[in-house]
């Protein structure tokens, strides 16, 4: 029995077997709604051979869908047709795994359900009574606090683990710069940013070094490659400026008070959960395409504890999308 494990968010699919096979591509659901059971089709034909998909979704949030419920069904919907007979089973926020139509009948507890299962996979790496989770993806941060094996969240729906601090709405990919800081430096002054989406945390890292370059990407600012030139140009229109006024070293200094603006945020938030946790985390789990910036982190706030990386131990593209490939193992587990 081979199980394929679905992400379904409102930017990117991810797909994983829980065997080491993990993809993640860009699917713009907020535009395209009606495209997608044709990409998760075409997602799964480019996996290994499964005869069952477990999924899990964020990507009912979307604004292309008027509530929750209408998101959550859509999904659901498409993902039926695009599994073309084979079973498919939906992960609750619970804990459960149920079927399409039971999940119909439940649309709250199906929607954003994918850092639940993350959670529950990363308790095997948790060799102590308190740990917690941090997985800082393209979008969104995730911090869990794990307690005796299990997820022991404050909160289950997006809005409670806002106010709990373990859901902090911004990543090192899709986060536009204006929502990380309100200024940048140039030429020895704090330059307030434009308030428009001209440049995402991706530019910034990819200046620094901290993501690689991806030509056959595009950004979702300007539509033109992610590559440190653009990325350049990218934050020089921040400050009203273009390339002409704002040199690589100027971009360089642009990018790391990003990166620090978003460490504070993230910062802050790891604070509030450990505080509110009856005993204090001894072991940590990693995972993300933002694990740099996790480990940081780890190293400031809880420098005693040796986190564990799931993109050293399973590889990157498994980190990268660790809700598919937790929730594709958690399938055959139970199975």
């Amino acid at each position: 029995m081979n199980w394929l494990g679905l992400d379904i968010g409102g930017a990117n699919l991810k797909a994983a077997d829980g065997r080491g096979w993990a993809r993640s591509v860009p699917f713009p659901l907020w535009r395209e709604p009606e495209r997608l059971s044709a990409a998760l089709a075409a997602l799964i034909d480019s996996a290994p051979a499964a005869d069952r998909v477990a999924i899990t979704m964020t990507g009912e949030l979307c604004d292309s869908f008027r509530t929750k419920v209408e998101g959550v069904r859509h999904i659901l919907a498409a993902m039926q047709q695009a599994a073309a007979g084979r079973q498919v089973l939906v992960y609750l926020v619970d804990g459960r795994l149920v079927t399409v139509e039971r999940a119909h009948e439940a649309p709250l507890l199906a929607a954003a359900s994918n850092w639940h299962a993350l959670a529950r996979f990363s308790c095997r790496f948790i060799e102590c009574n308190a740990g917690l989770l941090i997985d800082i993806g393209s979008t969104t941060t995730d911090i869990v606090p794990l307690i005796d094996g299990q997820p022991r969240p404050q909160g289950f729906h997006d809005t409670d683990r806002l106010l709990a601090g373990e859901l902090v709405y911004t990543g090192v990919g899709r986060t536009p710069i204006c929502a990380i800081t309100n200024w940048l430096p140039w030429r020895g002054a704090r330059c307030p940013v434009a308030a428009e989406l001209f440049a995402t945390a991706a530019d910034a890292y990819v200046l620094l070094g901290e993501l690689a370059e991806q030509p056959a990407t595009k950004s979702i600012a300007d539509g033109r490659p992610l590559v440190r030139e653009f990325a350049r140009e990218r934050l020089a229109r921040m400050i009203c400026a273009d390339a002409t006024m704002f040199s690589l070293e100027d971009g360089q200094r642009a990018a790391a008070a990003v990166q620090d603006a978003q460490t504070s945020q993230i910062r802050s938030a790891i604070r509030q959960v450990t505080a509110s946790m009856a005993c204090q985390p001894e072991c940590v789990v990693l995972s993300g395409m933002g694990e740099f910036l996790a480990k940081n982190l780890v190293r400031e706030e809880l420098p005693r504890i040796r986190p564990v990386s799931l993109g050293e131990r399973l590889g990157p593209k498994i980190s990268q999308s660790a809700p598919a490939h937790g929730l594709a193992v958690l399938a055959l587990e139970a199975s």
